[in-house]
């Protein structure tokens, strides 16, 4: 069963929540529900098994965690905190946010939750869990890590939500993801939330999810309609300079840079950095710590410009972000609609340039076919490529012909001596032919004379 989500505003307060989470939400700032959330939040109180597709930015995570905190805390017994709840998320930056905002949104409720990841404290995290949980946000291998050492125990949880499905795929923790399942109970309510329900996605949904209710906002391979998309064509060695033009030129004072690989990302910051910019950069050869600081500087404005990988700024919520920058097409062309979400979101209004090498064209085609249209484009003089028009036919000049080979200059001369380090093959005619150059060459008559005395 497919469900279509409709654009009309809803107000929070008739989805079914309580006060106590309304509080909150309010404090936040939150009173009209997304799309998303309009058709999540019910569903999710049926508690049947849900596979949601949801462009980024659209607020699916209070789709999920609003009703898991709202029964979690009817049915809360004082004193009794034990793991009830499960999301496992593939970053530990999209876990730490998503944490963020189940504490946020359960501010008044008397549940505990708790974040793990790799790089933080082992140590620190399983005292925690000791003390009691009763969510818990977590990146696939941390967690295992602490089933496997006996640190917590997951017989009674009640939901199990994977975040970012698409994310956990691509990165191979898909694995991980089914060893955990060995130690949830078979009666439990599933989610899966993903930006894009491919095939791959599909497959994991009948894997783990039992006649899965679906539910799409938009299509898949669509943007948000408040981001505006511009292409710029430029020569690879000049992207760096077209990148700080832009950025410095147009006085963009908060931009998000997007780049595939960490090593790129690291001489690009660099550069930047040297031409005035004050850049940061974060990607999986970063310690927890120095993300941790490259964001939080960026969110309060401290760093102008972020350098990311797009690993490790999948599902991040940046608030008042009006600028993402390309340097480059992703790996994986659906990263293109996780990069322009991080803008437009909520309803505003977002821009996100990609700077393409000639090299990139087909790339370019392949998002422009997932996104269902052409994505305009601009040139800017000294930067854009040279467009070099390949000649046909007659000559270019009158000289040419000088050095020209074929119909329009000289021939080729074949070569008719064999190369000397190439020997031919021996063969048993050689042989006759050695032979026959050795005999004496006879006249006709000779030879006749010979037969004749031969028959005497």
């Amino acid at each position: 069963m497919a469900e279509k989500t409709q654009e009309n505003t809803t107000s929070l307060a008739t989805l079914g929540l309580d006060e106590k989470i309304l509080q909150a939400l309010k404090d936040k700032g939150y009173e009209s529900a997304t799309p998303i959330q309009k058709a999540l939040i019910p569903a999710m109180f049926t508690r049947a098994d849900i596979m949601a597709g949801a462009q980024t930015g659209t607020g699916k995570t209070a789709g999920f965690t609003l009703p898991i905190l709202q029964e979690l805390s009817r049915n809360f017994v004082e004193g009794q905190h034990y793991p009830k709840a499960v999301i496992i998320v593939p970053t530990r930056e999209l876990a730490k946010q998503v944490e963020a905002s189940v504490e946020a949104y359960g501010k008044y409720l008397p549940l505990r939750s708790i974040v793990l990841y790799g790089g933080a404290n082992l140590t620190s995290q399983t005292n925690r869990l000791k003390v009691g949980v009763d969510i818990i946000v977590s990146t696939s291998g941390r967690l295992l890590e602490h089933i496997n050492q006996k640190n917590v125990n997951l017989d009674s949880v009640d939901y199990l939500v994977l975040d970012e499905a698409d994310t956990i795929l691509d990165m191979g923790f898909v694995h991980e993801v089914s060893k955990i399942l060995q130690h949830l109970p078979e009666r439990r309510q599933n989610v899966l939330i993903s930006a894009t329900l491919s095939g791959s996605v599909k497959r994991l949904a009948e894997q783990i999810l039992t006649k899965p209710k679906l539910i799409e906002v938009d299509s898949m391979g669509t943007s948000a309609d408040t981001v505006e998309q511009i292409v710029y064509p430029v020569e690879k060695e000049k992207k760096t300079e077209l990148l700080s033009y832009l950025i410095g030129s147009r006085n963009y004072q908060h931009v998000l840079v997007f780049v595939r690989k960490k090593e790129v990302a690291d001489e690009v910051t660099k550069e930047l950095n040297l031409s005035g910019l004050k850049t940061a950069v974060i990607h999986g050869g970063k310690s927890s710590g120095e993300r941790t600081r490259a964001l939080e500087g960026f969110k309060e404005g401290k760093i102008r410009v972020l350098v990311a990988t797009d690993i490790a700024a999948r599902g991040l919520d940046i608030p008042n972000l009006a600028v993402v920058m390309n340097y480059d097409i992703p790996h994986v062309t659906g990263d293109y609609i996780h990069r322009i979400g991080r803008t437009g979101r909520a309803g505003a209004e977002g821009l996100a340039i990609t700077l393409i090498s000639p090299t990139e064209m087909v790339a370019l085609k392949d998002v422009e076919k997932l996104m269902g249209k052409a994505i305009a484009q601009e040139k800017l003089e000294g930067y854009a490529p040279k467009v070099e028009v390949k000649q046909k036919g007659a000559r270019k000049n009158s000289k040419e012909h000088k050095s020209a080979d074929g119909a329009f200059g000289k021939k080729k001369k074949k070569s008719t001596t064999f190369s000397s380090t190439k020997k031919r093959k021996t063969t048993k005619r050689d042989g006759f032919k050695v032979y026959d150059a050795a005999k004496p060459k006879d006249d006709k008559k000779s030879k006749s004379k010979k037969r004749g005395r031969g028959r005497k």
